[in-house]
């Protein structure tokens, strides 16, 4: 029989892709497991982005050693960014782990495995829900944004070619795939590397000629020198959502120069300005720091007072952490967490009122929802507005549809961040 081996996968979407592409490389030789409490060889991916992340993975490789020394599990290995972002402190720290692997693992792995590596021809064993997957069409970072450690880890901007990543998106039509979603470090900056100048209005241009596909979805698009050509294939498209997620991090010139970000305020408010102009009706989704190091009092009521008066379809604000590697490292953590918090909760309060007001404008009219889950007697939906995982949903008083259905719903009741809705038509 064949041994067992399981996969877990830790951290962000970008993490899942290179987990189900390992699957689908090892599950030609192993029989793929769920259970990781439960298996001959279990590999841990990891995510090593913050200090938070990295307790996290710690606890969770700390459990499977445990599952390991009563015998549950035969070898244990971890692989990604938190060993390749300490890779000599893990060694002395895990010696009961088998092997530790950074971001190469996918070659690395197999060959420790003594697997054969097989040429994957975008063949990955899905992880999400079977109607939508991540599309990672690159890989790096050429920015040198302080607070981030990605850089100095994951390496260089690298991205795939254009052919490979529309067969992967073929593949993944015909595993019933309804909704792609692009993502990367930073996707505007797609194709840089291999074509010599941005390449991603050709690639979206490529991916919506697949049969089949219904929505494709934009994430992690940088600010600094957004392919704004790309405004135009977004507006006049019928399968890219109008929907776009740009992290701008900050408003306060002074703040986003002390990151790196390579923007003022001037050329942020103008680039957001835009991209609602050329796109009638987009939702645009943005992350925010608050604490970064020198934030002052004045500075974050002008990010206050940005996010009131822009009004983000959807947002996500994160507290400022320090991390070792980091050019912010330098600057120290010096506004206090309750200051921190305080910042958070004041810019989440104003975001619940925007994205209230935001949702109430559905009620009574019919949009178009794909359906994530059935849960009993109702179905949990997202709008083209929404993004799994992080954003809002909408609630269907009926099972009568199944996963991956795109239908047309009308809207009867709203909260927050939630609609509620009845069946009008499925597509």
């Amino acid at each position: 029989m064949k041994e067992r081996i399981c996969v877990t996968t830790l951290g962000c979407a970008k993490n899942i892709v290179d987990s189900e592409k390992l699957i689908a490389n090892l599950s030609k030789q192993y029989n793929v497991s769920e259970n990781p409490n439960d298996t001959d060889y279990l590999v841990i991916n990891t995510c090593g982005f913050i200090n938070s992340s990295i307790k996290e993975n710690t606890d969770y490789i700390n459990s499977a050693i445990k599952l390991k020394e009563i015998g549950k599990i035969k070898k244990l290995f971890v692989v990604g960014c938190l060993p390749q972002r300490i890779s000599t402190e893990f060694a002395k720290k895990f010696p009961n782990v088998d092997g530790f692997f950074g971001v190469d693992f996918l070659e690395q792995l197999p060959k420790a495995l003594n697997s054969q590596i097989y040429e994957l021809h975008g063949e990955r064993h899905l992880l999400t829900p079977s109607h939508f997957a991540y599309l990672k069409i690159s890989d790096g970072c050429e920015h040198n944004c302080a607070f981030c450690s990605i850089p100095y880890f994951k390496g260089g901007f690298r991205s795939l070619p254009i052919p490979e990543l529309v067969e992967e998106t073929q593949k993944l039509v015909e595993k019933g795939v309804k909704e792609v979603i692009l993502i990367a470090q930073d996707t505007t900056s797609y194709g840089v590397d291999l074509y010599g100048k941005k390449a991603l209005n050709e690639l979206l241009i490529e991916i919506e000629k697949v049969e089949g596909l219904q929505w494709i979805r934009l994430m992690y698009a940088f600010p600094r020198n957004f392919p704004l050509e790309i405004l135009d294939t977004i507006s006049n498209s019928s399968k890219i959502v109008k929907y776009i997620d740009i992290p701008i991090q900050h408003i306060s010139s002074n703040v986003l120069k002390k990151m790196g970000r390579g923007m003022d305020k001037e050329a942020t408010i103008s680039l957001l300005e835009t991209i609602r102009k050329k796109v009638p009706g987009i939702a645009i989704r943005t992350t925010i720091i608050v604490g970064f190091p020198g934030e002052t009092e004045i500075e974050f009521q002008d990010l206050l007072k940005f996010v009131k008066d822009f009004r983000f379809e959807r947002l996500g604000v994160f507290e400022y952490s320090l991390e070792p590697g980091t050019p912010a490292f330098v600057y120290g953590d010096e506004i206090p967490a309750e200051i921190k918090r305080e910042r958070y909760e004041k810019l989440m309060i104003t975001q619940q009122k925007i994205s209230k007001k935001f949702n109430s404008q559905f009620i009574g009219k019919t949009i178009d929802v794909i359906v994530d889950e059935i849960q009993g007697n109702q179905s949990i939906c997202r709008t083209q507005f929404d993004a799994p995982e992080i954003d809002n949903l909408v609630y269907l008083n009926t099972n009568k549809v199944e996963p991956g259905d795109i239908i047309k719903v009308k809207v009867n009741n709203s909260k927050e961040y939630d609609l509620f809705a009845k069946i009008s038509k499925i597509k």
